[in-house]
């Protein structure tokens, strides 16, 4: 069983490593997802990461809400994408 864990165990790791290395889907959008408001208004936009996919917020309050309910806000990033292929 030790033999296992042990031999097993750099797997994980670099697994983990292959994550953070990967580069995250750029956020396309000139404005906040949360808010609406244009980025950059509010000083310089907040970046975070979900799933893969960079998100750019105008505040730190709007990481909060994001995270209430992300599956919400990524389908209206998809859709705010797929929209400006369009036009």
């Amino acid at each position: 069983m030790l033999a296992i864990s042990f031999l097993t165990s750099p797997l994980i790791g670099l697994a983990a490593d292959q994550k953070k290395d990967a580069k995250p889907k750029p956020y396309t959008l000139k404005t906040c997802i949360v808010s609406g408001e244009k980025l950059g208004e509010m000083g310089k936009p907040v970046e975070y990461v979900h799933e893969g996919r960079e998100i750019k917020f105008c505040c730190k309050d709007c990481i909060k809400d994001f995270k209430k309910d992300p599956a919400k806000f990524v389908k209206k990033i998809e859709e705010a994408e797929a929209k400006a292929k369009k036009g």
